[in-house]
């Protein structure tokens, strides 16, 4: 009886068919063998090598589920989370703000000596502390409005104030706007606790809109009176109309909405003036060009959402790749088992490879059989931990817990989003951490000399 790498022959006849089904080839002599063996004749053997330590397969097969469901998750809650914050984003503010900063610096209208080689003076310098305004917005408004992809433009007043209520001071930041074009531009409507809040502040001049958070640590409600003390000390008596959520816990603890002519007030700018135009675009990818498209048709500094807030998207991008790193380090276990059964493999089969290579088997042959059993070990892995991953996803995301205000948003789930490019990346990643894997010790298999083999030495 003769025993070849798991396929047992109990005559010589036996061994020979064997081979040639095989696609080895006999030349000149029966003791000359050298194989032609298929992809094919490679997975059978290895197959067969596996079905014999079944529980070690089984083992090693889970460890490469468990590293593909953990990564796809990984990815999955990471993904989710930067596209909550996005959306975020740009659900509750402009796709581009308009500044009131000149791209071109202006020349100041007291420098004396503008000419070429000629040396300039300044006289009368008396610095007055100015708020940046955007003089004349309504035809800048008209203008922006004429660009190709812009919806809604609306022009606004920011104030940085004291809130008071009774003993009760909060520092805060008022935004003069007219409620009818923010609508559009923030979705306020959605976002209200009151639904008629947004209506009201139209037809009252001293109302307030203020962030549902704001509202708890200044004690008020609905119609409640505050006041709203500027930089100099003057005190404007508003009347709370109404309270918002957006989800983002500084915006809900820090903001409020006023009408633009109180905001102009407050800061003591013209009926023509303020200090930024926010603007909503048809498509949201489209803000970068538009903003450049404001900048060259009104002089004026603009910046697309994903530049005004690139530091909260790079952060939460930040966060995911660390964490995916991290746990890539379990397919990184995972292929340590895998090597680690490879080894047990070519060390109880010795024999048959020493017999394998006596007949003419090429080295090639011996290194492509014990790397498909890593082929297949990684192949059943992430079939099964593929769809394990996908379970857990939708277990995780039917998650719901008291939302808090701790951190930056606020939010009673955890967001996943799974993408097919996801689970094609951990698939393939996870087949070749296995092959890569067994391909260490099936190029030592390969390598055993088969004369030192059968005289009882074991080495190459």
């Amino acid at each position: 009886m003769t025993a070849i790498l798991g396929v047992t022959m109990n005559t010589r006849q036996q061994f020979q068919d064997f081979l040639l089904s095989s696609s080895y080839r006999l030349q000149n002599s029966d003791f000359y063998i050298f194989s032609v063996m298929t992809l094919f004749d490679h997975l059978r053997i290895a197959w067969a090598h596996l079905r014999e330590r079944k529980r070690q397969t089984i083992l090693t097969a889970m460890g490469v589920a468990v590293g593909s469901a953990m990564l796809i998750t990984t990815i999955a809650v990471a993904g989710g989370m930067s596209r909550n914050v996005v959306n975020k984003i740009i659900d509750i503010a402009p796709h581009v703000i308009v500044s009131a900063k000149t791209v071109e610096p202006l020349v100041p209208d007291n420098l004396i000596g503008v000419e070429k080689n000629m040396l300039g003076f300044v006289e009368k310098n008396v610095t007055v502390e100015e708020k940046e305004i955007i003089k004349n917005y309504s035809d800048v408004a008209r203008r922006i409005g004429q660009l190709e992809s812009v919806e809604v433009v609306s022009p606004y007043v920011t104030s940085n104030l004291i809130a008071r209520n009774k003993s009760w001071f909060i520092s805060c930041v008022a935004r003069g706007v007219v409620p009818e074009k923010e609508a559009d531009i923030a979705r306020l409507s959605s976002k209200l606790l009151e639904q008629e809040a947004l209506r009201e502040l139209a037809y009252t001049p001293n109302g307030i809109l203020v962030g549902n958070l704001l509202a708890e640590e200044l004690n008020v409600s609905y119609h409640s009176l505050l006041l709203l003390i500027n930089q100099k000390g003057e005190e404007f008596p508003v009347t709370v109309v109404g309270r918002f959520s957006t989800g983002f816990n500084a915006k809900d603890k820090q903001e409020a909405y006023i009408n633009l002519a109180l905001a102009q007030r407050i800061e003591g700018l013209a009926a023509n003036s303020v200090t930024a135009i926010g603007i909503k675009t048809a498509d949201v990818s489209r803000a970068g060009a538009v903003a450049d498209g404001v900048e060259r048709q009104t002089g004026y500094e603009s910046e697309s959402w994903d530049e005004t807030n690139r530091n909260v998207i790079d952060f939460y991008n930040r966060n995911g790749t660390i964490t995916l790193v991290l746990v890539g380090f379990v397919f990184i276990v995972a292929g340590l088992g895998v090597s680690s059964v490879m080894t047990t493999v070519v060390l109880q089969k010795v024999k048959d490879i020493a017999i394998m290579r006596s007949m003419g088997i090429q080295r090639r042959s011996i290194t492509g059989i014990f790397t498909a059993e890593g082929f297949i070990i990684g192949l059943f892995g992430v079939s099964c931990g593929a769809p394990l991953g996908h379970l857990i996803c939708r277990m995780v995301a039917s998650i719901r817990f008291e939302a808090n205000t701790a951190g930056v948003m606020q939010s009673d789930r955890i967001n996943v989003l799974e993408t097919p490019e996801a689970y094609f990346i951990v698939i393939v990643f996870g087949m070749i951490i296995s092959v890569i894997s067994a391909f260490g010790p099936a190029r030592k298999a390969a390598g055993y000399v088969p004369v030192k083999i059968l005289r009882g030495q074991m080495g190459a």
